[in-house]
């Protein structure tokens, strides 16, 4: 259930390094056979160093072995339905179908669900980046 995402990704808010932002941010990820993993970002004073919440779920995961994923929840301290950002959804199409859930914690019971073809079309990958170079042969 998407409730137990969220919770998921919830616990991850007390993990999160955010000593800039102040702003927290969970992730869970689930994968197609059930097995969860959890990411929360972590700040750096350069910011482009930082690391996002999504990335840390989806690296920890392809860690362990896992390229099929079926459904995504995050969360903020602030429970304002916060979505991946741009360099997520790209990470997020790396590694999962369009269709993925992204389930996104809008505070109380309450979450909004995108699939990541809603959050990113047209992505650009793999078979993009084959396209342009054979129009270039």
């Amino acid at each position: 259930m998407p409730e137990s995402l969220v919770t998921r990704a919830r616990e991850m808010l007390e993990q999160a390094h955010v000593p800039y932002s102040e702003y927290r941010v969970g992730a869970a990820l689930r994968t197609a056979d059930g097995e969860v993993f959890v990411g929360c970002n972590i700040e750096n004073a350069n910011y482009s160093n930082s690391l996002h919440a999504e990335e840390v779920a989806v690296a920890e995961a392809i860690k362990n072995g896992h390229r099929e994923f079926d459904r995504l929840a995050v969360t903020s301290g602030a429970r304002d339905g916060v979505t991946p950002c741009g360099m997520c959804r790209q990470t997020l199409a790396e590694f999962c179908d369009e269709d993925l859930v992204v389930v996104c914690d809008e505070g109380g019971e309450e979450t909004t669900e995108y699939t990541l073809g809603e959050l990113l079309p047209n992505t650009i990958s793999l078979d993009t980046l084959e396209a342009a170079e054979a129009e270039r042969e």
